[in-house]
C-alpha cells in the first residue's frame, strides 16, 4: 500500500467547498471520482483543509493510500484526463505511511484579492469589489498587530475549543486597482482570514482605528471585528510540510 501526496489547483466557483456533502458538488467528491476512474479503486482522499463554497486554491494538498502502481510522477498527468476543466492536478510524490495531509501541515498561506477599482464582470468570481477608496498604508500599518500567537476568537465564526493561532506573516501588496493580502499561519479558524480581511477593509475606509486591533483580539468578541469578506476573493495559496515528514 502506497501513500501519495498530491497537489491541486482549483476554481471553487462551481463547488460547494472541499468537503463531501450529500446533495452538493464538492471538490473532494470530484477528485475521488477521478481517482476511481483512473486507479479503479474506491479511495477516500484526505485534504489539508476545508474550503468554503466559492473559495479557490492555487496549491491544495491531499493524501491517499492506493495499491495502484502508476509512478508518482505520472499520477497528476493521469488524473487530469479524468478531472474537469476547473480542477487540475499539479504534481504528486510518494510519502511515508504515517504522513497525513491535514495534521502534518507546518503552515498555510492564504491570498485574498480586493478590487478597489471599477467593477469587472470577468473578475466577479475571483475578487471582492470594494467601491470605497481604501488607504493601503493604514491597512499595512495595522497588519503588525495580527502577527504572533494570539487568541483569535474575535476573528472566527462559530465555536471551537482552542482558538489560539500563530500568524507568521501578513503582507499587503498592490497591482493596479487590485490589493493582494497574503497571510501565513500555523492554522486558521473558520472564516478567520475573511474576517481579518473585512477588518482591514474597515481600517482602510477609516471606519476603524487600526490601533484598536490588540483590544479587539483581547476582547474575544466577534462583534468588534469587521465584516466577513465574501468567499470569491479567497485562495489557498500554499501549504508547507516538514521535509522529514514527507520523506518518512
Amino acid at each position: 500500500m502506497r501513500n501519495l501526496l498530491l497537489y491541486l489547483e482549483y476554481d471553487g466557483t462551481n463547488y460547494h467547498g472541499w468537503q463531501i456533502q450529500p446533495e452538493d458538488i464538492t471538490v473532494q467528491k470530484t477528485v475521488e471520482d477521478a481517482v476511481f476512474k483512473i486507479f479503479k479503486e474506491k479511495i477516500s482522499v484526505t485534504g489539508c483543509s476545508r474550503t468554503d463554497a466559492g473559495v479557490h486554491a492555487k496549491k491544495y494538498a491531499l493524501s491517499f493510500f492506493t495499491e495502484c502502481k502508476i509512478p508518482a510522477e505520472r499520477v497528476a498527468v493521469a488524473l487530469n484526463t479524468a478531472l474537469p476543466y476547473d480542477v487540475r492536478a499539479l504534481y504528486c510524490t510518494e510519502v511515508g505511511e504515517n504522513f497525513h495531509a491535514r495534521f502534518d501541515t507546518v503552515s498555510k498561506t492564504y491570498q485574498y484579492i480586493i478590487n478597489n477599482g471599477k467593477y469587472d464582470v470577468f473578475m466577479r468570481n475571483y475578487c471582492w469589489t470594494v467601491k470605497s477608496a481604501l488607504d493601503i498604508e493604514k491597512m499595512r500599518s495595522s497588519a503588525k498587530y495580527f502577527l504572533g500567537k494570539h487568541d483569535f476568537k474575535s476573528f472566527m465564526t462559530g465555536e471551537k475549543d482552542v482558538t489560539v493561532r500563530n500568524v507568521f506573516s501578513l503582507d499587503i501588496t498592490e497591482n493596479g486597482d487590485f490589493i493582494n493580502i497574503f497571510i501565513s499561519a500555523d492554522g486558521f479558524l473558520y472564516n478567520m482570514v475573511r474576517i481579518i480581511v473585512g477588518t482591514l477593509k474597515k481600517i482602510g475606509e477609516g471606519k476603524l482605528d487600526g490601533e484598536k486591533i490588540p483590544e479587539i483580539i483581547l476582547a474575544r468578541d466577534r462583534s468588534l471585528a469587521g465584516e466577513t469578506a465574501p468567499p470569491q476573493g479567497l485562495y489557498l495559496y500554499d501549504v508547507k510540510y516538514e521535509v522529514s515528514e514527507i520523506l518518512k
